[in-house]
């Protein structure tokens, strides 16, 4: 485990409007404290590479070329729900809450119950200051999230109380948008096709439905070393290529999805690196 190191620590103006913004702290230096303090909480409960780098506090979901049509489906769709999925700190949830998704129909999820009190902490929220839904549990775990094939139901769905849920499972056929940023790299190949299996049969059917996330990618699929604050290891990673064919004819019915994918190519140190933009989208 590397030692927590704060000179690690930035953020964009962005980033610290909206953090001043959600937290009311106006003050750089004891915004910078509240978020080490979180951290350091955090970091105690799982030691990834994200929270010690800091990448929690990115707006994510944000920069993905599909964030506007996820807020226009909060706005128009009726009971559209979204899901953050693998979590953290639900910024990313917190974020599409900001920006108009009604918070009541966001679900954050992480495996760690301990990131989703964080996440009041980080943000100085309560279950009734924010309304959002904290769904904590293991998404390899039958009973928390099964495999369900696609729905084929374009019907609307009807009102669900999402703060009454202990899984996910009541969700199948029913979820108009998923996020999963920084999520399937952690995984081999085989977990990775489980879990698009199971966020597949989660995702409602009625066209412009969307999976979307942000992940470790390469030019051509197979394990590559990544690097991050220091820390070097390696990862299962797909090609723009491989992640298509996998979601447009294994996972769901060829030619009913669209699948968009962009590489965009980091460096750390001499270590080169390519993330993946995605999103899939039910036609």
């Amino acid at each position: 485990m590397a030692p927590q190191d704060t000179s690690l620590y930035s953020l964009s103006s962005e980033q610290a409007e909206f953090f001043k913004a959600q937290t009311g702290i106006d003050d750089d230096e004891d915004l910078k404290r509240h978020i080490l303090e979180v951290q350091a909480k955090a970091y105690k409960v799982a030691p990834y590479p994200c929270i010690r780098s800091f990448v929690f506090l990115r707006l994510n979901i944000s920069n993905l070329s599909v964030y506007e049509h996820i807020l226009e489906l909060g706005r128009k769709r009726p009971n559209a729900v979204l899901l953050d999925i693998g979590c953290c700190f639900g910024t990313d949830a917190r974020k599409a809450a900001a920006d108009g998704f009604p918070a009541k129909n966001i679900i954050a999820s992480d495996l760690f119950n301990d990131f989703l009190e964080l996440s009041h902490e980080l943000f100085k929220t309560t279950p009734v200051s924010y309304p959002g839904c904290f769904i904590p549990g293991d998404v390899f775990d039958p009973a928390f999230l099964s495999i369900a094939a696609p729905s084929d139901d374009v019907s609307p769905v009807p009102a669900i109380d999402l703060s009454s849920l202990k899984s996910l499972n009541a969700l199948h056929g029913r979820i108009s948008v998923i996020n999963a940023i920084s999520f399937f790299h952690l995984f081999s190949e085989e977990k990775q096709l489980h879990i698009a299996r199971a966020l597949a049969g989660l995702l409602s059917a009625q066209p412009g439905s969307v999976i979307c996330g942000f992940h470790v990618g390469t030019l051509e699929k197979g394990v590559v070393n990544n690097s991050l604050s220091g820390s070097e290891y390696k990862l299962f990673a797909h090609s723009p290529e491989s992640w298509t064919s996998l979601w447009n004819g294994e996972v769901f019915e060829k030619g009913s999805v669209k699948v968009e994918t962009e590489l965009v190519e980091f460096a750390t140190g001499e270590v080169k690196y390519f993330m993946m933009k995605w999103s899939v989208m039910r036609l």
